[in-house]
């Protein structure tokens, strides 16, 4: 049997990693890049012309004369952890098929747990805002899912302590080029047809079981293909790789960090879809992050802290 190219990729070694990333004059560097590709732009006011006092690694703006650094105003906000830190937990998080766990990252940072599970929170909530500027199209399937192990009580749809989420696969030529998994508040129609208005192009293909409120998809312009499979899990080839999916996502997320607070489960997620949507080429993840991440909105910790109080 031929193998999957995909699967056999060379990737990004850990001494390459190093090589592009192991010192904090490579981070700096490589970060002034991704951010101002065209050169420094003030925040501020948009000027270009600049000076830059190198000791303090801060640009100046030769209009206004605001002062700035190139993690301020970014994921990078304020933080006083290394770069070569956060460019490691970028690489971590996005080279393994599986996640990893806060406690193992601060073991490979040699940092405290509280600075690897915010750091590992900034990154996948940046993950989860790239992730909603794509939509699916051409050829989908659908299902609902749910995350959560084994509890006593009622079993399947409507268990309690269940964190209900929709996936979704683009297939081509029947083989999976993009999935999706978006965390819901339950299944109903609005959930289902807010969710299809929001993340699926009009006029797409979609497949997916009897369950009523699938139906809502039809009225975001989606062409709706209801495939009844009666009780359990379809087993039907129209669902292959939504259940592939599944499997692989329970290995990931639940198999690794054994479990996760519903209110962090959109970014947990998140950091999936955003690594199997771009397997394609692991070579490049590290910089496509860190870029994303540069252009990303300060994520301070009190809006974690707030989610879990909410939650």
């Amino acid at each position: 049997m031929a193998r999957n190219p995909v699967q056999f990729q060379k990737g990004l070694g850990l001494a390459e990693f190093h090589a592009r990333y192991g010192r904090e004059n490579r981070c700096h560097a490589a970060l002034i890049r991704m951010r101002w590709p065209d050169g420094f732009v003030c925040p501020k006011c948009g000027e270009r012309k600049h000076s830059y006092a190198r000791a303090r690694r801060v640009f100046q703006c030769s209009s206004c004369r605001t002062q700035t650094t190139v993690k301020a105003g970014t994921i990078f906000h304020k933080s006083r952890t290394p770069l070569t830190k956060w460019f490691l937990a970028i690489y971590l998080l996005t080279q393994s098929k599986n996640d990893i766990a806060a406690l193992e990252l601060a073991r490979q940072l040699g940092v405290k747990w509280d600075t690897a599970w915010l750091i590992k929170q900034k990154l996948m909530e940046t993950m989860r805002q790239r992730n909603r500027t794509y939509k699916l199209k051409g050829e989908v399937q659908l299902d609902d899912a749910y995350l959560g192990g084994e509890k006593p009580g009622k079993r399947g749809r409507g268990a309690a302590n269940k964190i209900p989420f929709v996936i979704a696969v683009q297939t081509r030529k029947d083989k999976p080029v993009y999935t999706q998994l978006r965390r819901v508040s339950g299944f109903t129609s609005l959930e289902i047809r807010t969710y299809a208005a929001e993340n699926i192009e009009p006029g797409t293909r979609v497949a997916s079981d009897g369950l009523a409120c699938f139906a809502a998809v039809a009225e975001a312009g989606i062409k709706h293909r209801p495939v009844v499979t009666g009780g359990g899990r379809p087993v039907v080839s129209e669902f292959k790789w939504v259940n592939t999916g599944l499997g692989n996502i329970k290995s990931a997320i639940t198999g690794t960090c054994r479990s996760c607070r519903p209110q962090h489960a959109a970014r947990y997620l998140a950091a999936y879809e955003y690594r199997f949507n771009r397997r394609f080429d692991l070579d490049k993840m590290v910089e496509r992050l860190a870029a994303v991440a540069a252009k990303t909105t300060p994520q301070p910790r009190q809006t974690f802290k707030l989610a879990e109080m909410s939650g």
